[in-house]
């Protein structure tokens, strides 16, 4: 409990960081902006079991995520239990131990819209539903307009489930794109922090074969 009586709400900000990019390092600046966090975990995925492709080595990962959000205001913890564990990861074990961690806190899993959407498809998605509060992030569309989810749109809802939006500006950065033009030699300064860039270009990332 914080001094206010209320629970400490700790956010978790998950994600493969393949790599961590600008729009990552907003959405974490939003999240702290915006959500009265007491903390903000971080959390690079370590073995993705819906990831089609292979991802970069975790060490990389891991390093840059931690360059990647270094600068913020807040405390900002980069979790490394998800690249240390062994097997599939799944976000719902990973709440699990938070919520073992810090029984007194109100866990914030913070998202995506299109995230938001595919929730069915995760494992123990409705038991997620029943630990976590879900902040959905929401980008401000080329138009002006905000791209909205709808829960209610979701088979199989569970009741109580609890939902937050969080607002994000216009941003058209993706870490496909990022890693298509690293492989091509092209510059990629202004998608990514400077020292993630620096990382990238040191250990030779992304390079075609």
């Amino acid at each position: 409990m914080n001094p206010s009586g209320k629970a400490a709400r700790i956010g978790v900000f998950g994600g493969a960081f393949d790599p961590p990019h600008n729009a990552h390092v907003a959405l974490a600046e939003a999240a702290l902006a915006q959500l009265d966090l007491a903390e903000l975990h971080v959390i690079p995925t370590g073995q993705a079991w819906h990831k089609s492709r292979a991802l970069t080595p975790k060490q990389d990962r891991l390093a840059m995520t931690r360059l990647a959000f270094a600068g913020l205001k807040g405390t900002v913890v980069i979790d490394s239990r998800e690249v240390l564990r062994d097997g599939p990861t799944y976000t719902l074990d990973t709440l699990h131990e938070l919520q073992q961690e810090q029984p007194g806190a109100q866990l914030v899993l913070i998202m995506g819209a299109d995230q938001a959407g595919a929730l069915p498809t995760w494992h123990g998605w409705q038991a997620i539903l029943g630990i976590a509060i879900v902040s959905v992030a929401y980008r401000a569309l080329s138009t002006g307009d905000i791209a909205r989810f709808d829960p209610k749109m979701l088979p199989g809802l569970p009741a109580g489930a609890r939902f937050e939006a969080l607002e994000l500006p216009a941003m058209d950065t993706s870490a496909t794109e990022i890693r298509r033009r690293a492989a091509l030699g092209e510059d990629i300064s202004s998608l990514v922090p400077p020292t993630v860039a620096r990382y990238i270009d040191q250990h030779h990332l992304y390079r075609s074969a």
